[in-house]
């Protein structure tokens, strides 16, 4: 799926079964609220936090979506193409870090 078909699936599925988008506040807080849960579980499996038994069952890879999804949504009410808005971005790091990682220290 295409980030252009992933944010028409996202608005489809907002309206024949969302009803309708939250406002772009209530989504900017659950977009926080989402994050948070990615770096809970990151914490506790790859940092290190330990890990509790009702940890375990946490999927990753559904939060990582859950993520995406509401990015999808404000994308979408604020008139945003994130395709283009991901091709700009690559230009702009390409351009701005062409020597910048090759020659930190830090990453050899």
């Amino acid at each position: 799926m295409t980030l252009q078909e992933a944010q028409r699936t996202v608005d489809e599925w907002i309206q024949t079964t969302g009803v309708r988008y939250f406002n772009e506040l209530t989504n900017m807080a659950m977009l926080t609220e989402e994050v948070g849960e990615v770096a809970r579980i990151i914490a506790r499996r790859y940092g290190e936090q330990s890990e509790k038994p009702s940890d375990k069952e946490k999927d990753l890879a559904d939060e990582l979506a859950d993520v995406l999804f509401v990015t999808i949504c404000l994308a979408n009410q604020t008139g945003v193409d994130l395709t283009k808005a991901l091709h700009n971005n690559l230009k702009k790091k390409t351009t701005r870090d062409a020597d910048r990682h090759r020659n930190n220290e830090k990453l050899r």
